[in-house]
């Protein structure tokens, strides 16, 4: 009824607002939680201790140094594309967040492709790193973009095949209709908790984690922004605003493959127990998305706190020959599967 009652434009207005929400949110969750906190304990130290207590501030301290740094441009430079970059990457992840469903009813655009349009928009982002790289007129920058380009292009692949598995057993691409497969599912007849689809696509999963983990470029995947070899990759030449924005596009890409992933195979905004179709769902499944977004998103910090990085031959070979396989083999097995039973 809301949406009836509001004028077009307030209805954007309102999609706007929540899309920069669901991207803020849980990227300063991630940085605060993780960044800060999580990642010192497990090394045995204290992390941020002085802006507030216990260290809660440090995050908005962050981004008040960054907002007054000088916004440098290097003389030889393209300076449009230089400037444009960052605003395309962070883009990237807004436009991801426009599929995914946070309720029965909470969804900014509920698209029969929306699995397809998700992964599709995440992709977009490669093409702002290598802007970033070729118009900072610096080798190093250069180097980490085009780093970027061949990492995620091996690694896009083995990700959406991961998804096909889910595609053909939920019989869907509608992210919201992949939910209710898994609310309204049961396994062997057991109906309680669902049929999440990490369980019958654990292989897929699994596979998706890791694609999920060289998508976003953290270690040991970490070759387009490598500080022992290239400074910092892409963002060398960046500072003040448009280095904040790649830090944020960083974790709020995090926060969005999440919940990409959560989606597919968690059960997204459903838990088990709960009537799928309750108007209170609208309210609790934001909260529960956030909670499954957090779990995933811990794994993808504990792997990059853990692992050395791989040698540009070992990721591409690894892409190459063992994930895409992999997952070609899951796709088949479920095939079979489908057919059979």
């Amino acid at each position: 009824m809301l949406s009836v009652e509001l004028a077009y434009w307030q209805q954007t207005l309102l999609r706007t607002v929540g899309v920069l929400a669901a991207v803020l949110l849980p990227a300063g969750a991630l940085v605060q939680l993780f960044l800060f906190k999580a990642v010192s304990f497990m090394q045995s130290r204290l992390g941020p201790m002085e802006a507030g207590p216990h260290g809660s501030l440090q995050l908005f301290a962050e981004v008040g140094k960054w907002i007054q740094k000088e916004d440098i441009v290097p003389d030889r430079a393209d300076a449009r594309l230089f400037k444009l970059a960052p605003y395309l990457v962070v883009g990237t992840v807004l436009l991801v967040y426009l599929a995914i469903p946070f309720g029965p009813d909470a969804v900014f655009a509920d698209l029969e492709g929306g699995i397809f349009y998700a992964l599709a928009a995440s992709s977009v982002s490669v093409i702002g790193v290598l802007i970033a790289g070729w118009a900072s007129a610096n080798k190093y920058s250069l180097l980490g973009g085009l780093r970027a380009a061949g990492q995620l292009i091996a690694y896009e692949l083995p990700l959406v095949l991961a998804v096909m598995g889910v595609v053909i057993q939920a019989g869907t691409l509608n992210l919201q209709r992949i939910v209710t497969a898994q609310a309204d599912g049961s396994i062997f007849g057991f109906g309680a908790i669902g049929l999440p689809f990490a369980i019958t696509q654990i292989v897929g999963f699994v596979v998706f984690l890791i694609a999920m983990q060289a998508e976003l470029t953290q270690t040991p995947f970490d070759m387009p922004v490598a500080e022992s070899e290239l400074v910092t990759g892409f963002m060398t030449e960046y500072s003040g605003m448009r280095f904040l924005l790649f830090f944020i596009g960083e974790f709020a890409a995090v926060g969005a493959l999440s919940a990409v992933a959560a989606t597919l195979f968690l059960g997204g905004w459903y838990f088990p127990g709960l009537d799928h179709d309750a108007n209170y769902m609208n309210v609790l499944g934001p909260i529960i998305l956030l909670a499954k977004i957090l779990l995933l998103s811990f794994v993808v910090f504990w792997v990059r706190f853990t692992y050395p990085r791989f040698r540009e031959d070992q990721l591409q070979k690894f892409a190459w020959t063992v994930l895409i396989p992999i997952s070609l083999l899951n796709i088949v097995g479920t095939m079979i599967l489908k057919v059979a039973f």
